[in-house]
């Protein structure tokens, strides 16, 4: 009988020890901040690179193989600098033939020349016919003709030879060179590419995401990606009109408004420019949950403490903070110590402030 009462004490004071252990077990405790909707408009990062406005190929207006080159990419030319040569001997004989063919043209016109002014003479004198004279004459309109004719064709070769040589259109900087010497190119064909000094571009390849959600048209702050200190700006120029089916971009050209020493053609460089405004809440990395797969956030009801899941929208990731739509302003959102909750569960809130 005494057994069975102690028994009894016993298991008493251990139930009644539980229930002071459960009554007094802690809360989880979070960190939570207030949703607020505004207005959010981020800035886009865009990178490219440094190119002249004018840029034109350099070529031959003759066919040849080029005997010499003088210039290479990235040397600053002048205005009829001399590039390179093609081999001349054959633009050569061919002026030396049309030199001949002068000199035998103006012994023919000396010749005709003599024999009208003869047949001058004696028609005056009645010792030649009408008809000889008119000959005389056709003859020597003929050898003056010709020899205009040959004169022409000098011209034109020595034209031809002078072909040979390649020379610069503008100042600029060579940016590609396209012909060795020994090659045979043929005419028209390119041999460098010349970018004309004067006006620069950035030049940017951009989804086509980016050119809906952002205010390009507003322009771009335009920096050195090796040193940001080297700043422009920059005024959209140029629209490519088709997505470049590799890379599934469009290119856009941004005028720039000075041309900074350091920005070389070729450099890489940061545009930066706003996005279009749109209302979303600024929350901190860590309040995004997830539900069925999809994003959410824990929402602490006032009052009772108690945590539900509220899906939401991501608009954009930024450096510190994500934009997400789909809350009201004046929520308290967990912040710090979601991944040891569940709906329904009580909490204890540390800490309370906007991101």
């Amino acid at each position: 009988m005494v057994h069975r009462m102690l028994c009894g004490l016993l298991a008493a004071g251990l139930l009644v020890g539980c229930k002071q252990e459960a009554a007094v077990a802690p809360l989880t405790r979070v960190r939570t901040v207030t949703s607020e909707v505004r207005e959010f408009s981020p800035r886009i990062t865009l990178t490219g690179v440094i190119a002249a406005q004018l840029q034109s190929d350099v070529s031959f207006r003759v066919a040849g193989k080029i005997s010499e080159r003088l210039v290479d990419v990235g040397d600053h030319v002048t205005a009829n600098q001399l590039l390179a040569r093609l081999d001349p001997a054959d633009q050569q004989t061919d002026v030396e033939a049309a030199q001949a063919g002068v000199q035998s043209a103006e012994a023919t016109l000396q010749q005709a020349t003599g024999n009208l002014e003869r047949q001058k003479n004696l028609l005056a004198t009645g010792n030649t016919t009408r008809r000889e004279h008119d000959q005389a004459e056709a003859s020597y309109r003929t050898a003056s003709a010709q020899l205009d004719q040959a004169r022409a064709q000098l011209a034109s070769a020595t034209d031809q030879l002078g072909f040979t040589e390649l020379h610069a259109s503008a100042d600029g900087i060579i940016v590609k060179r396209l012909g060795e010497a020994g090659q045979v190119v043929a005419q028209a064909q390119p041999v460098y590419v010349l970018a004309h000094d004067g006006a620069r571009d950035a030049i940017f390849n951009v989804y086509e995401w980016a050119m809906a959600n952002t205010e390009l048209e507003q322009g771009l702050t335009v920096s050195l990606v090796t040193d940001p200190a080297v700043k422009t700006t920059g005024r959209m120029r140029a629209v490519s009109p088709a997505v470049d089916a590799n890379t599934m971009t469009v290119q856009i050209k941004f005028g720039l408004a000075e041309n900074p020493a350091a920005m070389n053609l070729g450099s890489l460089v940061n545009g930066v420019g706003p996005m279009k405004a749109r209302r979303a809440s600024l929350l901190p990395w860590e309040a995004v949950f997830e539900l069925d797969g999809r994003p959410a956030v824990w929402v602490v009801a006032p009052g009772s403490n108690t945590v539900s899941l509220k899906p939401v929208e991501i608009d954009r990731y930024n450096r510190d903070s994500i934009a997400v739509s789909g809350l009201e302003s004046g929520l308290n959102v967990v912040a710090a110590g979601g991944q040891l909750l569940r709906p329904g569960q009580k909490v204890e809130i540390v800490k309370e402030g906007k991101p």
